[in-house]
């Protein structure tokens, strides 16, 4: 049979389209699609702001409230169900869109102007056409959640009540990608060179690095980084709502070591290690004893995690090629609100030992593709005296690197980086694979069956009961969820796992998922995460949970930027540039704009809606100005003998962790109060916070000790104006 000739012209993109056109020809297409995209966006906000199920996912009750009061419109109290409605004015937002798009494309074109001439080119696309061709590239984003508004309504008249809801709660990363999308298209073209080679050969490009070959502006944004959550985390302690327990406990930590009193916290008896085999904040014992201060913590939390974006800028570079793309990916990693949420946690959290282990899995993640074994395994070792959560990353690691040669064709597409032999000869990938695998495996079998419950007395490990439907004991657990398929599937399918899963991939574009063989490594540990009970119960990456998870979401995500490289005709880099730009760095830069976005949104960095929302628990002046109750405790502090044991409401327990011992006030049965309601026998002195948002005791006369026992306990003067009731054991 005759082969029929290809007569097809090729695909091009939209850049390519224009770029025959005079901008006399193309202007009326870009004013068509900016008038479009702002109609279609202001009829997603107002279907947004019309309801506080939506408008309260993006700001507080009060600010939905101030821009709707802005805008003309009125909310309406349901008094049966407390929900509430309102009619934002259609005309009002259509011409705030239009005010607002007019002062970006000229802010646009004066930026583009500026720079031109800054690059002295000579041969740059003239300015009205590259301001059309910014415009119908960034407002055709601005169709996205009107798309999504038609699919959600016919959803709705379709009776697919489920689908609707979840498109409602996922509202708000719809506009992120709607406004990352818009921002990227108008950053873009201001960074691009001049030369059109240099924008295919992303190799030829040099940026300002610093002495250990990292780009200074990356530099500066780690600096940022530190000193802004350094300062925040700092002024959460100062003002008395950073917790003691899983938190400051591990200060306490330090402290009794220093001071003989073992590894342990006085939250119950024993030590630590019942808990996690978790030692990697001993190694600050040497800092601690010149500066014995959870401060100290705090600051070397941050630094660690900050300092995780130079080996994503190292390995992003290796596989895009670019330091312009690596830049943006290590600057997306420093935006990404899970790694934040390990900074500062919802729950105000501030410190963790495991996140030193996320630190040292990525450098060693990136030793691991340059052949250093040794490095790499030191590196590991780190990690899982961090924690041993890290071994469920390990082992299917040690698999990855068994089949690696088995898979491998040509450097995975991009036939310019050269990788070590043990992952491209089958003898020693098998060798370093399997040792890898059984090591890690040994190591948690280690720690969750003989270690923790040794140090527990025998006990089961308390993460046990994360678990509870699948059994009681981690052996009967893991048999129910191999034994028993259907339950494993109803419990991991869930509106909760996608949510938390879109949670940690969505603000990286899905980019990890475009290199499945070293997304395949988190797997195993993701379906733990949604089969968690306190995740499914809070399905966001809140808490400490995912840390072992970030540096193979960025590894991934780093590997699979070889797909964008200019020479590679791979069908999702054709994709992306017919769908926008053909220069390298867009995709990189959408991921670090959407970090942004979707941190503005859910975080709580000064970058974040919360942080300003006078209306929200977490804005800065509640949070991080410490208020009279702070300043009150001074003259409690006072009362209080360092060498006296000490039981205290959680927010004020840090500041007695120095003292001779430091208990928990609580309704928590301890096992140092003989599983009672009570203080243990030997406390001295009890501490009550009144006034904290946890506090259910206002009065003394609330107190039980006061009432159930005032021949042991008496009410010393009161000298913080109620903030506080201190109580001494009579003797």
């Amino acid at each position: 049979m005759a082969r029929r000739k290809n007569t097809s012209k090729p695909k091009t993109s939209s850049r390519e389209r224009i770029q025959g056109s005079s901008s006399g020809d193309y202007w009326p297409k870009a004013v068509g699609i900016v008038a479009l995209g702002c109609v279609a966006q202001a009829f997603a906000l107002q279907s947004v702001l019309g309801s506080d199920v939506t408008a309260t996912r993006l700001f507080s009750r009060t600010l939905w409230n101030d821009v709707v009061g802005l805008l003309g419109g009125t909310i309406q109290l349901n008094s049966i169900d407390r929900s509430a409605v309102c009619d934002v004015p259609f005309l009002a937002l259509l011409i705030c869109l239009i005010v607002a798009s007019a002062a970006a494309l000229v802010g646009f074109a004066a930026t583009f102007s500026f720079v031109s001439k800054l690059k002295k080119n000579a041969h740059s696309t003239p300015l009205m056409e590259e301001t059309c061709r910014a415009a119908v590239s960034g407002w055709r984003w601005w169709l996205l959640p009107w798309m999504w508004e038609m699919a959600r309504i016919l959803a709705f008249t379709g009776g697919f009540e489920t689908t609707m809801v979840m498109m409602t709660a996922l509202y708000h990363y719809v506009i992120a990608v709607s406004l990352a999308g818009w921002s990227t298209s108008l950053v873009v073209p201001l960074f691009r060179p001049a030369d059109a080679q240099e924008v295919s050969s992303p190799t030829t490009e040099s940026q300002p690095t610093s002495r250990y070959g990292v780009p200074k502006l990356l530099v500066v944004a780690a600096v940022a980084y530190v000193v802004v959550f350094t300062t925040m985390n700092w002024q959460l302690f100062n003002g008395l709502v950073v917790p003691h327990g899983d938190s400051v406990m591990y200060e306490e930590h330090l402290w009794n070591v220093l001071h003989g009193k073992g590894f342990r916290s006085y939250l119950d008896q024993g030590l630590f290690l019942g808990e996690h085999i978790q030692v990697i904040h001993l190694a600050l014992l040497p800092f601690y004893a010149i500066w014995p201060s959870h401060l100290l913590l705090e600051l070397f939390e941050s630094i660690a995690l900050a300092a995780g974006a130079i080996p994503v800028f190292w390995m992003a570079r290796r596989w895009s090629g670019s330091s312009r793309c690596a830049t943006c990916l290590a600057i997306a990693y420093l935006l990404y609100s899970p790694l934040q949420f390990l900074d500062i946690a919802i729950d105000l959290k501030t410190f963790r030992p495991i996140c030193f282990g996320l630190t040292a899995m990525l450098f060693a993640l990136d030793q691991l593709e340059r052949g250093r074994i040794k490095s790499t395994v030191a590196l590991f070792v780190v990690a899982l005296l961090a924690k041993e959560d890290f071994a469920l990353i390990l082992a299917p690691l040690g698999l990855w690197i068994l089949v690696q040669p088995f898979l491998r064709h040509s450097a995975d597409g991009s036939g310019e980086v050269t990788l070590p032999p043990f992952l491209t000869k089958r003898k020693l990938a098998v060798k370093y694979g399997v040792g890898l695998m059984i090591a890690s495996v040994g190591y948690l079998l280690l720690t969750t069956r003989i270690l923790i419950p040794w140090f527990r007395d025998g006990a089961e490990v308390h993460y046990a009961r994360y678990f509870a439907k699948f059994g009681d004991s981690l052996g009967e657990i893991v048999m129910n969820m191999l034994t028993q398929p259907g339950l494993l599937i109803e419990e991991l399918v869930t509106v909760a796992s996608i949510s938390y899963l879109l949670a940690l991939l969505l603000p990286l574009a899905f980019l990890p998922l475009l290199s499945p063989a070293r997304f395949g490594v988190a797997v195993p540990i993701l379906g733990l995460l949604c089969l968690n009970e306190i995740v499914k119960g809070d399905p966001q990456p809140h808490h400490h949970f995912h840390a072992p998870v970030v540096p193979v979401l960025f590894w991934a995500a780093a590997h699979s930027l070889h797909i964008f490289r200019s020479e590679s005709k791979s069908r999702i880099r054709v994709l992306t540039n017919r769908l926008d730009s053909r220069d390298p760095v867009f995709v990189p830069c959408f991921v670090l704009v959407l970090c942004c976005c979707v941190g503005a949104i859910v975080g709580m960095s000064p970058l974040s809606i919360k942080f300003w929302d006078a209306g929200s628990f977490f804005h800065w002046e509640k949070l991080y100005v410490p208020t009279e109750r702070a300043e009150k405790f001074a003259a409690v502090l006072e009362q209080i003998p360092t060498d006296a044991r000490v039981a205290s409401t959680d927010f004020v327990h840090p500041r007695f962790t120095h003292h001779e011992r430091s208990y928990d006030y609580s309704h928590y049965l301890r096992k140092v109060a003989g599983y009672e309601n009570q203080v243990p026998d030997d406390t001295d002195f009890i501490v009550i916070d009144t006034q904290h948002y946890y506090s259910d005791i206002k009065s003394p006369e609330q107190v039980r000790e006061l009432r159930d026992e005032p021949d042991k306990w008496e009410l010393l003067e009161d000298r913080s104006d109620g903030y506080f009731i201190v109580l001494k054991r009579r003797r």
